[in-house]
């Protein structure tokens, strides 16, 4: 008799690690690469799939009107027409990023989606370098979304040099953090002699401190002089890589195998020590305002 149980909500995540790249004669190719990758994952058995940032257009526009002309409506987009069908056809759940265009304003978005269509909208609040001339800063909030497979966050990129975004999520029940992300060049050096970039050590650390599941898709290549750092990761609850790290340079899918219910029961580390009653809220809860936010039981 096996002495594991059960899994309650088993998920094989797939991260999905490409080049998409900028101009409006590759966004056809980036959309259907990106889901080439997917069905890849698919057929592997993954049921959560995770792409970079801005998966279907690049990442480096040279004018607000180019990315404009790049970008696509919440409602009707053909490349979020695509990843819908592509969940409901393959019953899976998938994060893709966008440029999204909401009247005159443009937002460097994520989606997430079903089976049953979208579940979950979000735009990136913490835009970084000229980002911040092409895009308004996200105004949905830190939002959780309730999902059959369990509760899932979505962030991007520069989000994550935030400590506030993954602690907003998990105090709402997040099992997993799902970090669609473009990073580019930080302040050298650019890895360490692990092949791992600053973000990849961020992304480990807000998985620990949190105790929740976060799945970072990051894109390889370069781009109009910019070069993207790969290093795309799984951390698990106790923040280390489920796997491996993905090099820099190479398009690759990483899965994991996790149960995300175990997010639940992840932040009792001892008798005496668990991360939300160890919170100081008395402290510094009212000046971050973390107070309007209601925690769901874990």
């Amino acid at each position: 008799m096996s002495t594991h149980p059960t899994p309650v909500s088993p998920v094989r995540i797939a991260v999905i690690q490409y080049d998409p790249q900028v101009g409006l004669e590759h966004c056809e190719g980036n959309l259907s690469k990106g889901l080439a990758l997917a069905r890849q994952a698919v057929r592997e058995g993954a049921n959560l799939m995770v792409m970079p940032e801005l998966a279907n257009t690049g990442y480096t526009f040279h004018t607000r009107a180019e990315a404009y002309a790049h970008a696509e409506t919440l409602q009707g987009g053909p490349s979020l027409e695509a990843w819908c069908s592509f969940a409901r056809e393959h019953n899976v759940y998938l994060a893709a990023g966008f440029a999204e265009r909401d009247g005159v304003k443009l937002y460097d978005s994520a989606v997430l989606f079903g089976p049953d269509g979208m579940l979950g909208h979000y735009r990136k609040a913490h835009l970084w370098n000229q980002e911040k001339l092409w895009f308004t800063p996200g105004n949905l909030g830190f939002p959780v979304f309730e999902t059959p497979i369990g509760r899932i966050g979505l962030l991007i990129c520069w989000d994550i040099w935030f400590p506030e975004v993954p602690r907003l999520m998990a105090q709402q029940g997040a099992d997993i953090i799902c970090s669609l992300n473009n990073w580019v060049w930080t302040p050298p050096p650019l890895f360490d002699a692990a092949g791992r970039c600053m973000a990849s050590y961020l992304t480990m650390t807000a998985a620990h401190v949190n105790n929740v599941y976060i799945a970072a898709a990051n894109r390889i290549g370069q781009e109009r002089g910019g070069r993207f750092l790969g290093c795309s990761l799984i951390a698990g609850t106790n923040g280390w890589p489920i796997g491996e790290v993905a090099n820099a340079e190479e398009e690759c899918i990483l899965y994991a195998d996790v149960d995300l219910s175990c997010a639940r029961s992840a932040p009792i580390w001892n008798s005496l020590n668990d991360l939300p009653r160890d919170r100081r809220t008395d402290l510094y809860d009212a000046m971050l305002g973390y107070g309007l936010h209601s925690p769901l039981p874990r």
